[in-house]
């Protein structure tokens, strides 16, 4: 069986997508949050990015062709930008982690 076709791998995909729709649209309301409603929405980012990285883990280890060539896809869309996956999720890292200071102060 193929990586796309594992009922699991459709499945954690579909929610993904799913979650970090809802996570953007409710994001577009970050600033009007109060203190709580902020850390609450970082909280949920963070495990949303945990969950996209080990999503992403799993292609690269996988030795599925489809999961390589989507894994080669992300770097050469990403490459375009002059970053890397890894460089990425340090990136959503960094900025989580200054919303966090900011709701500190």
């Amino acid at each position: 069986m193929g990586f796309f076709e594992s009922e699991v791998v459709q499945q954690e995909a579909k929610q993904l997508f799913e979650d970090y729709q809802s996570m953007m649209n409710l994001g577009g309301d970050y600033g009007k949050f109060d203190r709580e409603g902020k850390k609450m929405f970082i909280e949920q980012m963070e495990a949303l990015m945990e969950r996209y990285h080990i999503f992403m883990k799993r292609f690269e280890l996988s030795d599925d062709f489809m999961a390589q060539m989507t894994v080669q896809q992300l770097k050469t869309q990403l490459g375009q930008f002059g970053i890397t996956p890894q460089q990425m999720f340090e990136q959503m890292h960094k900025t989580l982690e200054r919303m966090k200071s900011e709701i500190r102060e």
